[in-house]
């Protein structure tokens, strides 16, 4: 009877451990920005954004590009502000047009 109530204790705290730790990893991207980009790039250049985690001690944005690219940039720039904008309109059907 003791050793079944202290295999199952263990197997609780093993438990409880693997939660917490799985708890911590957080979601999101794992990659953080300490260089960023600051010239502007073309539209057509750009297929995809990622925003970086809130852990990390900077704001970013990672364009992915046709040539499978990452580039970081900051999100409060204007023509990020507006690439994001586009991307997000193009993801939407009916969003754009191209007449």
């Amino acid at each position: 009877m003791a050793a079944a109530r202290l295999a199952l204790t263990v197997l609780v705290l093993m438990l409880a451990a693997v939660t917490l730790t799985e708890g911590l990893r957080g979601v999101g991207a794992k990659k953080c920005c300490f260089r960023f980009n600051e010239n502007e790039v073309a539209r057509d250049k750009v297929v995809g954004y990622i925003r970086t985690s809130q852990r990390c001690s900077k704001p970013a944005v990672r364009l992915n590009t046709v040539a499978g690219r990452q580039l970081c940039t900051r999100p409060s720039a204007a023509w990020v502000k507006e690439l994001i904008r586009h991307l997000d309109a193009k993801s939407v059907p009916g969003g754009t047009s191209n007449l």
